[in-house]
């Protein structure tokens, strides 16, 4: 038997029955997941049913009285199969919190339950998760994570990197924890020597603290990062991590010396593997992106020459991609000509199929300074492909002889 539920305990989002009424300002009920989504999640700052304008936090208020009756009526019908539902959680207040961090403070042996526990309650819903992140900064939260991230303890460190993850935390936030804590990336950098889940969080977390560092700080990152970021790149933990590690290089690269340092741990050699092997194309358009900031020193260069596949690799990228791939892989291969062309090069270069790929990159429909990039690169050492058999095919001859 159908039982027909009445109209007024159905959300209007989820059209089903609201678990946890709350009321907005505009004096519409929800079901409190359904309007959070709405709100927090999807972005929208207008009431769904009036469509009137929300502030930027809206005061959700708890509608007891209607959850009770709902709770009642589906009492009332359970012999009908409506299922009872329980008497929602009481939301976190900054005094649950500041009882977690006591416990942790006070007691050393409790600080891996506590770190546990304020796990948990982030992970139950997307609510209190936005409640520890608003909060962390102003409760110690932030600093407390800091610091066990900084300790001995591998368990204790690994929550405290999940539960730093998890909380997407703002620039402002992101800029107290770095200023705060001077050796959190150290730490991070340690922690990235494992095996664990938590190597994964680590280079993300350090992406996130170096893109709102001062430039100051990208002066004096130190070389076991760059180790560790390439080790990531090579292991490929997983996507995001992979993707961290990109934006970790292409975000330092331009600072002091930090292109040399990544190319000496290994980054030209790792980003041209994970070329040789991935058909994503973002990944490639990044990983390219990279490649074009590690050859602006010399040492990148002649690392993109010495590896076997080198050259064929970033050739065969173009026209594969997109387009902003495409004239990474010409500036890369412009950078090479001008500065790296030594005879061997240049040879190479036809062997691997590179001059007549960009002779056919010139009748293509790419942007026209990639062309016009491609151009010059077949301007400066026209003379002496001409000079080789079989350079390119007939057909393109013409190019090398504009």
């Amino acid at each position: 038997m159908e039982v027909e539920v009445p109209s007024y305990f159905l959300c209007p989002i989820s059209l089903q029955i609201m678990r946890d009424p709350v009321t907005l300002p505009t004096g519409i009920t929800y079901d409190r997941d359904s309007i959070e989504r709405w709100i927090f999640s999807v972005g929208q700052k207008t009431c769904p049913a009036t469509t009137q304008p929300l502030p930027d936090c809206p005061d959700l208020t708890p509608n007891h009285t209607l959850r009770r009756l709902t709770q009642s009526w589906c009492a009332a019908n359970a012999f009908l199969g409506v299922e009872r539902f329980p008497t929602p959680r009481p939301p976190l207040t900054h005094l649950h919190l500041s009882s977690l961090l006591e416990q942790a403070a006070g007691e050393p042996h409790r600080r891996l339950p506590c770190l546990q526990k304020l796990g948990r309650l982030i992970s139950d819903s997307d609510r209190n998760k936005r409640f520890v992140a608003a909060a962390a900064a102003s409760t110690g939260i932030l600093d407390f994570l800091a610091s066990v991230v900084s300790s001995e303890g591998e368990q204790e460190q690994d929550e405290a990197v999940s539960i730093l993850h998890s909380l997407q935390l703002t620039e402002e936030d992101l800029h107290l924890l770095s200023d705060r804590n001077r050796h959190v990336v150290d730490s991070l950098t340690m922690i990235l020597q494992r095996s664990s889940q938590s190597r994964s969080h680590a280079i993300m977390l350090i992406k996130s603290l170096l893109s709102g560092s001062q430039p100051l700080n990208l002066f004096t990152i130190p070389e076991a990062l760059f180790g560790e970021t390439v080790k990531v790149l090579k292991d490929r933990i997983s996507y995001q991590a992979t993707k961290a590690a990109m934006q970790i290089l292409s975000g330092v690269c331009l600072w002091g010396k930090n292109t040399e340092k990544a190319v000496g741990a290994g980054a030209v050699e790792a980003i041209l593997e994970l070329l040789l092997d991935e058909a994503e194309k973002r990944v490639c358009e990044m990983a390219l992106i990279v490649l074009d900031d590690l050859c602006r020193c010399r040492k990148g260069r002649e690392a993109v020459v010495r590896h076997a596949a080198g050259l064929a690799v970033v050739s065969k990228k173009m026209m594969r991609v997109t387009p902003a791939a495409t004239k990474m892989a010409v500036r890369i291969l412009y950078s090479i000509a001008r500065n790296t062309a030594a005879p061997a090069v240049l040879r190479e270069m036809v062997d691997a199929g590179v001059v007549a790929k960009l002779c056919l990159l010139m009748s293509s429909e790419c942007g026209k300074s990639t062309r016009e990039m491609a151009a010059e690169i077949l301007r400066m050492h026209s003379r002496f492909w001409r000079s080789l058999p079989n350079c390119v095919p007939p057909s393109q001859l013409k190019l090398l002889n504009q």
